[in-house]
Formats: structure tokens, sequence, C-alpha cells
């Protein structure tokens, strides 16, 4: 048992060193190449329009708010300045999202976003973004890039197709730090022992940010507060609870494999799904020693069933809002068909280890 155990991490930590750290270098090039782009468009919307000022910033090698959705599609958050004015309400009618409502007492005119504001007070997400797609749009014919940038058309959203290979989403956002949303308030789990106290403390004090961008619970059925609601996310609060052991190994395999054999039509899987699933299996595993590197295959093993049961089901809670479906919206034959791959993909790993060298 144990020399079986053994030689799926060999052939895994191969596979990392091999695979996985191919795909990170040719990603982070490709990064390079998106974020000059962006960063030229962006340049230009601030001309325009300074409130909106670029924070795609480098920091240690990582730019601020850059999310890899596949090695061809990004998200660029873009932190928007004064959110001061407006209190946060998550009073969970909108599951996923919260409203932004001018606090009592305070006159719109003191707002840097006075017009985006509603006749009842709240900063409406979709006018936001409808007036930056309108700039970005003149941007990208301004931009010294225009001959290899175009907006992608027939979408609320704002997205950038480059070269005709990459597609980034350029998505308006506040950062909320020193709060914590109430519809995550069950969060941690009290018997749960993962993770522990002063990780709980650190996820809680990195918050969460506030997207405008379509909600996945409302797709289909906006009415005019929901358009102006704005969307969870946690990145930092996520990838903060994913340091320690080999649980970013263990991602960065599972982003690979998804890359590599579950980039399906309908496409039902994003690293984002992977992501969550790690924080799952880190609560069913709560130990330290239960993510040592000889854990590494128990760990994946145990992910990819979870996958296989999330898909089989229909669907895929959200780590810190588990009334979210990350599957909503997802075909049920793209589903069935990503729940037959991860099996054969599952089963391959299991019962032949030495097959990763041609996955």
């Amino acid at each position: 048992m144990i020399a079986a155990q053994a030689k799926l991490v060999y052939h895994l930590n191969k596979y990392y060193n091999e695979k996985c750290q191919s795909r990170k270098a040719a990603i982070s090039k490709t990064i390079r190449e998106v974020c000059k782009v962006v960063s030229d468009v962006l340049k230009e919307v601030e001309v325009q329009e300074p409130r909106f000022i670029s924070s795609l910033n480098e920091m240690d090698n990582r730019f601020e708010g850059l999310e890899v959705i596949s090695p061809t599609e990004f998200e660029v958050v873009l932190y928007l300045n004064q959110m001061g004015v407006f209190n946060f309400v998550d009073d969970g009618s909108l599951p996923g999202c919260a409203v932004l409502k001018l606090s009592d007492g305070r006159k719109r005119s003191m707002s840097l976003w006075v017009e985006f504001i509603t006749a009842s007070g709240y900063l409406s997400a979709r006018k936001i973004r409808s007036r930056f797609q309108t700039l970005v749009a003149q941007a990208v014919d301004k931009c010294s890039y225009r001959d290899v940038v175009k907006m992608v058309a027939d979408t609320s959203e704002v997205k950038l197709r480059i070269r005709d290979r990459y597609v980034v989403q350029i998505t308006p956002a506040f950062k909320c730090t020193g709060i914590w949303p109430r519809s995550a308030a069950h969060w941690p789990l009290p018997h749960i022992p993962w993770p522990g106290p002063n990780r709980v403390a650190e996820v809680k004090a990195e918050g969460f940010n506030l997207l405008s961008k379509e909600c996945y619970s409302l797709n289909g059925k906006q009415s005019s507060a929901e358009s102006d609601a704005w969307v969870l996310q946690f990145a930092e609060a996520e990838n903060r609870l994913l340091l320690g052991g080999c649980r970013k190994k263990c991602l960065s395999l599972l982003k690979t494999l998804r890359d590599r054999h579950l980039e399906l039509p309908g496409q039902p899987l994003n690293n984002y799904h992977m992501k969550t699933l790690v924080s799952y299996e880190c609560e069913k595993h709560p130990r330290e020693s239960d993510w040592d590197e000889n854990c590494l295959g128990d760990r994946l093993n145990g992910i990819l069933l979870q996958l296989i049961s999330c898909l089989q089901c229909r669907r895929c809670p959200h780590y810190f809002l588990p009334s979210l479906d990350l599957f909503q919206g997802k075909p049920h034959s793209a589903l069935e068909n990503a729940a037959k791959q991860t099996w054969r993909l599952a089963r391959e790993i299991l019962t032949n280890p030495k097959s990763l060298e041609k996955l």
C-alpha cells in the first residue's frame, strides 16, 4: 500500500516539475504580454476619465487583481477609489451579491460617483460598468496596440480580445478590507478544526471584493435592483487559505490536468472549481500532516472523486457562499460529459501512475 502511494507521489512530482512548471512559465509569459496591452488601454481610459485609475501593478512577480481563468482567458480587477460614503448591505436576498447604499445623512454630491447613484440611493454596478465600457471602447481605438486588440461585442461585460488568441475581462470593483460579509458569517464551521484561529483572522482581514459583473444566480432574470448589485469575490482570502503543505501544488496539478483533459464543449469546468474543491478537501482533512508531500496522491484522488460527485449531482457550492451554485447555467450534457472524462482520468492516474507521463 505504502509502496503504491509512494509510486503515485513520485509520478505526480515528476508531472509537476515537467508539465505544471512549463504551464506556469507559458502562462507567465502570456500574462506579461496581455498586461502590456491592458495597461496601455487603461492609461488611455485614465486620460479621459481620472476616476478610473489603473490598479494593475506588478508586485513580487505577480500582477495585483489578475486572475487566470484558463491559459487563454484572464480577468483583471480594476479597483475603484472612495467607497466610503456607502454602506455595504448583503441581506441574502440576492445570493452571491450585495448592494452599496448611500449612508444616512450623506449627500449624493459627497460621492465621487454621483451620477451612478440610483433614485433610491444605490450605487449601480451596471451604470458604472456601462460608462467604463464606453471609455474602454474609445481607448482601444486610440491606444498604441490598436492593431492587436478589439472589444468583444454582444456582452455587457468589458472584454478585450488580444491578438485573436486571448480574452481579458476588465472588471471595475471595490476592495473591502476589515469587514466580513454577513452572507459568509457561518464560516468557519464550528465543528471543523481547519483553519486554525490565526489563519481565520488573516483570511477575514484580507476581506473581499465587490465586482461589477453579471451575477451567477441572476442569469436571465435581472430586475433593475439586481443589475445594480455587486458580486462578492474572495480571491485573496481563498489564496491565503491554501498556504502551507502541498495545497498549492495540488491545485497546480488539478489546473494542469483540467487544461489538458477537461477543456470540454460547454466549458463546464474552470480553475475556480478546482480551487473551491481544494478548500473543501482542506476541511475534510484538517490536520497539517494530511497535507505532507507523501499525502499528495491521496489528496488529489480525493478531490477528483469529489469533482465527479459534484458533476453527477450538477451542483458545486461556492466555498464561502454555499447557497451559490458554481455550476448554475451550465448545460447538463456538458456536466455529464465532464463527469465521464474526470472518471477516466482519475481511474487512469490511480490504477497506473506511470500514465501521467502521457497525460
